[in-house]
């Protein structure tokens, strides 16, 4: 990537990849004007049981085939570096790849529950963060303490395409006509 690319990031297991996560993608892609999305598909989530996850070679398979011929690369980034939490695959990130704009693409369900991540005030202030709506959590994640504590540092809608380039910290709330879909139900 060369610099001065806008890269969204989104992060998960991917267990299994679906439609709902190729549809933020290119939502991502179109609203915030990125060059290409990156799915960081993760060994494991520290907030996860890993009981029934898929084996990461299994998950990476599927992840590239729901995303072939999209402006999408799926990475097997964390596994190899050892890397478990958000933070650390962020920080990684920016060092290797200087002079790329990223943001990190998440869905209102995950917003709600940003304050549980391992340095999340830390995360806020590293890149931007796109919020897209979910069914039955956008309230949530628009009252929940990332929310309230980032509040000033809100892009508004109308002002989003700026997003990935904007210096953290910085969010903003996309609302997307939302899917029930979701990695658990389809398991």
């Amino acid at each position: 990537m060369t610099a001065g690319a806008r890269i969204g990031l989104l992060g998960g297991s991917f267990n299994p990849a679906h439609q709902g996560h190729l549809y933020i993608s290119d939502a991502g892609l179109k609203r915030l004007r990125l060059d290409q999305v990156w799915w960081l598909v993760s060994p494991g989530n520290p907030l996860k049981q890993k009981g029934d996850l898929l084996p990461l070679g299994q998950r990476l398979e599927g992840a590239r085939k729901i995303t072939k011929g999209k402006k999408i690369k799926v990475l097997d980034f964390e596994g190899p570096l050892g890397l478990v939490y958000t933070i650390d695959t962020l920080k990684a990130l920016k060092g290797a790849r200087g002079g790329v704009y990223f943001v990190w693409l998440m869905g209102a369900d995950c917003f709600a529950e940003l304050h549980k991540w391992k340095s999340w005030d830390e995360i806020m202030n590293l890149v931007p963060i796109a919020v897209f709506s979910r069914p039955g959590y956008s309230a949530r994640a628009l009252a929940g303490e990332a929310a309230g504590k980032y509040a000033e540092f809100r892009h508004q809608e109308n002002k989003i395409k700026t997003l990935a380039v904007t210096d953290p910290p910085c969010w903003g709330y996309i609302e997307i006509a939302e899917q029930d879909i979701s990695s658990t139900k389809l398991r």
